[in-house]
């Protein structure tokens, strides 16, 4: 079957953080939105990028002067000049200290199975599995829908992490019949917030909650709603009282908040990404306990959880799994 294939960014085993039990997150390169606070800038676009690692970097100068283009430069701010940059990535086959990295790898899907197979006893002991992650999978839906059934056939338990962006009916033909839950991110509530911020407006994406948590309450898959807080964007009190609201007309009593991480950008960086909130002060530090807690105060009426810590519980298609 010939359709559009994905870059993958990591086929990552022992993970903790991204559903029930030991997983394996497969991470695919590409989004439909374009949050300015995107915890894994690497894989916004779906292309390939090139990384450099300023902290990496012995400057021994091969990347300069192997550059026919001249594109990278000690003179240059950020050291690599993108718009010179054709991504021949000559400099990343002569760094000898792996500072300099292709982002992105062409990967078959049985060339992924293979490598979930070697974590299959983890996730027997654990009660873990795969997790699709990214970017968001389904952008590339075909090829996650092949995937997700050769792992169905090996009775490997599967989750998938969304924006929840997709056309509703091709998700409902070729992805949901072979996942177990689903990780379900709700940003902002305001459809002009989330346009400012996101690139799109959230219609598409609360009218596809519904309709998937609707079936979970008729006995489909769970559906686990996520909220990631991000300073004076999505952790305001406004906005988490309105999805708190959007949420509890939903039937929803479960929902897990993600607390901010400042790693991306750093992340940002090495791409050689412009982004003004990147120098924004409360962006580039950890949010402060006493506000998480305040966050997770307008959350009372509900069972909260983050993805690090607590009690996460799946009703899967085929076992109830659940991580201490």
């Amino acid at each position: 079957m010939e359709y559009k294939k994905p870059l993958i960014l990591d086929v990552k085993g022992n993970s903790l953080d991204d559903g029930s039990g030991i997983r394996t997150v497969i991470f695919f390169k590409g989004c439909p939105l374009s949050c300015v606070w995107c915890h894994n800038p690497e894989a916004k676009y779906a292309e390939f990028e090139l990384s450099w690692d300023s902290k990496e970097c012995i400057g021994c100068n091969s990347c300069v002067n192997v550059c026919e283009l001249g594109a990278i430069s000690r003179g240059t701010p950020s050291f690599v000049d993108r718009k010179k940059c054709n991504l021949c990535f000559k400099c990343v086959e002569v760094c000898p200290a792996v500072a300099m990295t292709k982002v992105g790898r062409a990967m078959e899907i049985d060339e992924i199975v293979e490598v979930v197979k070697k974590d299959i006893p983890f996730f027997d002991n654990s009660g873990g599995g795969v997790t699709l992650s990214g970017g968001e999978p389904t952008l590339f839906i075909e090829f996650a829908s092949d995937l997700l059934r050769k792992l169905r056939a090996l009775g490997i338990h599967s989750i998938i992490e969304t924006c929840g962006q997709f056309n509703y009916g091709p998700f409902m033909e070729l992805m949901y019949p072979y996942l177990d839950a689903i990780f379900y991110d709700i940003k902002l509530f305001d459809p002009r917030e989330h346009g400012k911020y996101c690139g799109v407006d959230n219609s598409r994406i609360l009218s596809n909650f519904e309709k998937l948590y609707r079936l979970y309450h008729e006995g489909g898959i769970e559906v686990l709603p996520r909220i990631a807080l991000i300073p004076d964007i999505t952790d305001t009190q406004k906005n988490l009282k309105d999805i708190a609201l959007f949420l509890k007309k939903s039937g929803v009593t479960r929902v897990a908040l993600l607390q901010y991480n400042p790693l991306w950008v750093e992340k940002a960086k090495k791409l050689g990404v412009a982004n003004s909130y990147a120098e924004v002060e409360k962006m580039t530090q950890w949010m402060a306990r006493s506000h998480v807690k305040e966050c997770f105060a307008i959350f009372d009426d509900f069972e909260v959880n983050t993805l690090t810590t607590g009690v996460l519980a799946f009703r899967g298609a085929n076992r109830l799994v659940s991580r201490c």
